[in-house]
């Protein structure tokens, strides 16, 4: 039988997955650090296969859906960082359509569904059944030197995380002459490494002469450095063309939440959190200090102040006005001008 991009011909203006004549095929992953559970939707019909994470265990993934009869499936997964990031593009590729959705979802649509038992493989069918009720948008993978930065950048905060263990370590530990002087050497390593590594993410960004000028149009912002425009760069090019500065701030965690009911019910606003959390920890500290050197967000604070507002709504405030700045001077691309934004404000 002949195929048309990979899908069979349509029967009836309806295009068939590739399922013995079903219109769809939903694949629910849950993913673990070393393993995954593969839950395959059928109309009511669950299949379920644990793999390996890794190239072999992919490849077993292939042929079990062979097996089965599904030649291009829906795949649903959550967001759960770097260990689910080479399945997803190893299914992009394979020409099935790919979607990596906030768990935050996920885990709604469970209480919505009254799921009572949580084991890797139930999450993997509640994903496959939320696939198929939500119909979560596609995923694309980022072109290949945002990839790259992506990973350089995690490796240096991974790194970082390290460095810091060793010393709240050596701050804690008894005084045994061995243990320090094991804990200095390891710190001098991971020091050295995240030198080293943070001199490979300038060479990258000088190779790709778009992610250097976006680079370079970032540090233009008063209180954000090098090092964190290639943080923030490698978190939301990936979403930026596609959302608007609401969007992206939603993207981060950093809308407000809200809390009331009735007239007994009058919770402060916080912030969501429900989103990028690298995002999120990228932007603190630069809008701490944007608040004593960047004029716009200083006078911004300044008001925030003079209404009363908490000390940690008016950072928060400063976090969700910095991502705005930053999503206009990657949009235009062009320098920050502060001239222009008051006068826009």
């Amino acid at each position: 039988m002949d195929k048309v991009g990979g899908r069979m011909p349509a029967a009836h203006g309806k295009i068939q997955w590739g399922w013995k004549g079903m219109e769809q095929v939903w694949l629910g992953i849950d993913v673990a650090k070393s393993k995954f559970d593969a839950a395959l939707l059928v109309e009511e019909r669950t299949y379920h296969k644990v793999f390996a994470m890794d190239s072999r265990g992919f490849e077993a993934l292939d042929r079990w859906l062979a097996q089965q009869g599904a030649e291009r499936v829906h795949a649903c997964m959550e967001a759960t960082g770097e260990y689910g990031a080479a399945l997803a593009l190893y299914l992009h590729e394979s020409g099935h359509v790919v979607s990596v959705v906030n768990p935050v979802r996920i885990a709604a649509y469970g209480r919505s569904a009254l799921a009572r038992n949580k084991t890797d493989k139930t999450d993997a069918a509640l994903i496959a059944h939320f696939c198929r009720s939500q119909h979560p948008v596609s995923w694309s993978p980022p072109p290949a030197d945002l990839r790259e930065l992506q990973e350089l950048v995690r490796r240096v905060e991974i790194l970082q995380e390290m460095a810091q263990q060793e010393k709240n370590r050596r701050q804690s530990l008894a005084n045994s002459p061995a243990v320090q002087a094991s804990i200095a050497a390891t710190l001098e390593f991971l020091e050295g490494e995240i030198s080293r590594v943070r001199e490979q993410i300038g060479e990258h960004l000088g190779r790709s002469e778009e992610l250097g000028e976006k680079h370079q149009q970032l540090c233009s912002i008063p209180g954000i450095g090098e090092w964190t425009a290639a943080r923030i760069l490698a978190e939301i090019e990936t979403v930026r063309e596609s959302v608007s500065a609401r969007q992206l701030a939603a993207y981060a965690g950093l809308t407000p939440r809200h809390r009331a009911s009735g007239n007994s019910v009058r919770g402060q606003p916080r912030l969501s959190k429900t989103g990028n959390s690298r995002l999120r920890k990228a932007l603190y500290m630069p809008a701490i200090v944007a608040m004593r050197h960047n004029p716009v967000l200083r006078e911004f604070a300044e008001r925030l102040r003079e209404r009363g507002k908490h000390p940690m709504v008016i950072v928060g405030a400063v976090m969700r006005k910095l991502l705005h700045i930053i999503y206009g001077v990657l949009r235009s691309a062009t320098p920050f001008d502060p001239s222009y934004l008051s006068a826009a404000a």
